[in-house]
């Protein structure tokens, strides 16, 4: 686990930002899919249920959220590619 200050190197970006329920998680299944396992999609979005749908996603596919953050509207995670 990396340390909340630490810098993570995205290996991928997705920018859902104006995209609401269902498009995050489907595009940030589909960006995660293109990606090898190991490596880091950074995924932004302003949707308020992406928080909560991108963190029970993640732990329901078996990916790994390194890093959360939310700046005004802009949520921002870091995931691993697991399997």
């Amino acid at each position: 686990m990396y340390s909340l200050n630490s810098t993570i190197e995205a290996d991928a970006d997705l920018d859902c930002v104006g995209f609401y329920c269902p498009m995050p998680i489907a595009m940030t299944k589909e960006e995660i899919d293109k990606i090898k396992i190991g490596k880091v999609l950074k995924v932004e979005a302003d949707d308020p249920a992406a928080e909560e749908d991108i963190k029970r996603w993640a732990k329901h596919t078996g990916h790994e959220i390194l890093k959360f953050e939310k700046e005004g509207a802009i949520m921002t995670f870091y995931i691993k590619k697991m399997k």
